[in-house]
């Protein structure tokens, strides 16, 4: 059997999709997560704890991670990417800015971020702030 440069271009989509799929994490499985034993990174005077990195049954994307924020102290300059955020405050004052509006938010309150809007928080308070960081999606 012979096939031509049609046959092959109507499979290569067929064979990309198949190959993504191959190189998709497995998805996450249910855990819990004990505050105690999640490893830390420092960074600066910052703390960060990584939780989760993969994807859910459907092979949507999610990682997770917990900062330690000193007084005065910001993660990173405010950038903007493709995935969607969403930050969840457990201690201390966060100033958050979303496309140039800033908020002072406190304990239990949350924050999201649509894709590519420019973002960046800083702790405004006097104690250490923490916080969740929760990333939907690819920036791909």
């Amino acid at each position: 059997m012979t096939y031509s440069r049609r046959d092959f271009g109507f499979l290569l989509p067929v064979f990309a999709a198949a190959s993504a799929t191959a190189a998709q994490k497995p998805a996450l499985a249910s855990k819990t997560y004990a505050f105690d034993d999640l490893p830390v990174r420092n960074s600066g005077q910052n703390k960060v704890r990584a939780i989760l990195d993969g994807a859910t049954h459907t092979g949507f994307p999610i990682k997770m991670h917990m900062t330690e924020l000193a007084p005065g102290q910001a993660p990173h300059p405010p950038h903007h990417h493709v995935h969607e955020e969403m930050i969840m405050i457990r201690e201390g004052t966060l100033e958050v800015t979303i496309a140039g509006r800033s908020s002072r938010l406190g304990p239990g309150s949350v924050a999201y971020v649509a894709s590519n809007e420019e973002h960046g928080w800083r702790n405004v308070g006097t104690t250490r702030a923490q916080y969740f960081v929760l990333a939907l999606g690819r920036d791909r």
